[in-house]
């Protein structure tokens, strides 16, 4: 019988990563490189923005309410999630998310396999460097497999 607990390797630690742009600031707690492709984790930290009805095509999307009340499109159902609950959003699925007290709160994306961190990458490399317009931003849509509805 495999033991799951010596046979199992460990996610290696990374370190913090905050992603600043568009008022926006996430946290990358695990990336491709630290998961090998399986999944990343980003948390969303206030004050949050709303997102607009969206697609990805690439990335299937798991919300963890951590502070705050957080409303989920997913499709045409509406997910009102408080601290300590969660959604699934599966890729191709349109989805939204917004908060019930505007920019209050914390949420927990899981996002799989890994990669969508490199979108908000992007973007913030896109605002340090001053370029960070509507182009920019639908480059980083393309290149990520993202479709703004």
């Amino acid at each position: 019988m495999v033991d799951p607990l010596t046979t199992t390797p460990s996610v290696a630690p990374t370190a913090r990563e905050v992603l600043t742009f568009s008022g926006l600031t996430l946290v990358v707690h695990a990336d491709a490189a630290a998961t090998g492709g399986a999944f990343s984790v980003i948390e969303e930290l206030p004050p949050l923005t709303d997102t607009p009805l969206h697609v990805h095509r690439h990335e299937d999307e798991y919300f963890h309410a951590v502070e705050g009340e957080h409303v989920i499109r997913i499709g045409d159902r509406e997910h009102r999630l408080a601290p300590g609950e969660g959604v699934f959003a599966p890729r191709g699925t349109p989805h939204a998310q917004r908060r019930v007290r505007p920019g209050e709160g914390r949420i927990l994306l899981v996002v799989s396999p890994a990669g969508l961190e490199g979108f908000f990458r992007r973007l913030a490399d896109a605002e340090a460097r001053g370029a960070l317009d509507d182009e920019a931003r639908r480059a980083a849509s393309d290149e990520y497999g993202i479709t703004w509805l």
